[in-house]
């Protein structure tokens, strides 16, 4: 693969962009749905494509590969495996990291509502695979994550494992989880917003107020959309703050790889010999990315340069990053992968949909103490694919911000993303399951489920749900 064609990718990857952002103006029902322009122009990389425009042509002609050419694909391909790593340092960069007892006392519940969420991913993807998908379909064990990589984690990761997934002998695991990603989003946004219309009809919330035009255009574009003032003190004359600031992510990435290095180091060296199997050399590098992101910030904070680092420009840099992920990955998704386990796509599917759905009506209305529905719509829309879908939920549920449920949703970041959506766990659950098998992994996972549901039920139980 030549620069010139990696070159060639990004540039191309820019025209999809502007297209999405123009189809994304002209059609009012994808604004509605709150699609982000990058999804919408994954959507178009992928109709002009060899997957579909490529399917009216013979094999080795001129548009066998749609308009797209082979080299241009190829870079596709690769593009997510390296731009996540960005978006998941970037994660923390520019944030106040308080400590855990701050971050407990703001937001306990919805911290544990949402623990609780994504474990079940696992428990109910696992469950499926295990007791229906396998024996009947012959479905690899490591589609049991798919819920969890696709609907929590949403496209970033889903797209970034691929390399794992093709590692452990389970290529169309990443076309899948990019798939249930996909449902996710737009089946959060709907199934959303008719929840949002039953608590109104059953007197839980006052009617929201709509979104209006403009503010319709811009939700979505991106996970993050903090709105802080650029800080004057990154405007040093001598070198230009984005540079600073790919300076900042290039160490926490750096950090993250030398942590993946010591870990696998001491899995070969202490663990192996004593007969573990290899665990540390399949887990990617994005979630250790993010740890050595919250190193840069947290020593940044200890020795005076965290002050440099600007939030709404990290902002910037990982929405880019996570813009041009998307379109790569849905550009070069190959649906052959969905249509051969169609069956079992579509069981994944509606099971992580219900999980979801029950989490909100049923887990959200005993585990919040007070104002469930906004509360459990930020983890439900979350759950179902996208940050920012829980956050368009909260706004929409709670439009004067009476309730705080925005404040606790994001300190629950801080003790949620480094494990599951994306985090550590997310990474480790395909290489667990490779190695010691669906089963053990769902009793590990059963009991994580258990302990944070009982937790919340200990402290947090709503004494007369209603």
């Amino acid at each position: 693969m030549s620069l010139q064609s990696v070159f060639a990718a990004v540039l191309l990857i820019g025209l999809l962009i502007l297209a999405g952002k123009w189809v994304r103006n002209r059609v009012r029902w994808l604004r509605r749905l709150f699609l982000p322009s990058s999804i919408i122009a994954g959507m178009i990389a992928l109709l002009a494509g060899p997957q579909v425009l490529g399917r009216f042509f013979d094999p080795g002609t001129r548009f066998a590969n749609g308009i797209w050419t082979e080299p241009v694909l190829e870079a596709w391909s690769s593009l997510p495996g390296l731009l996540i790593s960005v978006v998941f340092a970037a994660l923390f960069l520019g944030k106040p990291i308080p400590n855990p007892r701050t971050i407990w006392k703001q937001a306990g519940p919805m911290v544990v509502h949402g623990q609780t969420l994504a474990w079940g991913q696992y428990v109910v993807g696992l469950s499926l695979v295990l007791f229906l998908l396998a024996p009947a379909w012959g479905l690899n064990p490591l589609a049991g994550a798919l819920i969890e990589i696709g609907f929590e984690g949403g496209h970033g990761t889903a797209a970034g494992l691929g390399d794992t997934f093709r590692e452990l002998g389970f290529a169309d695991g990443a076309d899948l989880a990019l798939g249930l990603a996909t449902i996710g989003v737009v089946m959060g946004v709907i199934l959303g917003t008719v929840a949002i219309n039953w608590a109104v009809w059953k007197g839980h919330i006052e009617p929201p107020d709509q979104p209006t035009e403009e503010e319709e255009d811009s939700l979505g574009e991106h996970e993050n959309r903090e709105e802080e003032p650029v800080d004057e003190r990154v405007r040093d004359k001598s070198i230009e703050p984005l540079s600073i600031h790919l300076g900042f992510i290039g160490l926490s990435i750096g950090l993250g790889w030398l942590l993946l290095e010591g870990m696998i180091r001491a899995e070969e060296a202490w663990l192996e010999p004593l007969g573990w199997p290899e665990l540390m050399r399949h887990i990617p590098l994005f979630p250790l990315a993010m740890i050595g992101g919250v190193i840069v910030q947290l020593l940044g904070g200890k020795l005076g340069y965290a002050r440099l680092i600007d939030r709404r420009l990290m902002n910037r840099i990982s929405g880019t990053s996570l813009d041009l992920l998307i379109v790569a990955a849905l550009g070069a998704l190959s649906l052959d992968a969905i249509g051969t386990h169609a069956a079992p796509f579509a069981i994944l599917a509606a099971g992580g949909i219900a999980w979801n759905l029950f989490g909100f009506f049923v887990l959200a209305r005993v585990l919040f103490p007070r104002d469930w529905v906004p509360n459990g719509l930020a983890n439900f829309g979350q759950g179902m694919g996208m940050t920012v879908v829980g956050l368009l939920l909260v706004k929409m549920s709670d439009p004067r911000g009476r309730t705080g449920a925005m404040e606790a949703f994001g300190y629950k970041q801080l003790l949620f993303e480094p494990v599951v959506g994306g985090g550590l766990f997310t990474a480790a659950s395909l290489p667990l399951i490779y190695q010691f098998g669906p089963g053990p992994v769902l009793l590990g996972v059963t009991i994580a489920m258990l302990f944070w549901l009982g937790l919340g039920w200990v402290l947090f139980r709503r004494r007369n749900p209603g």
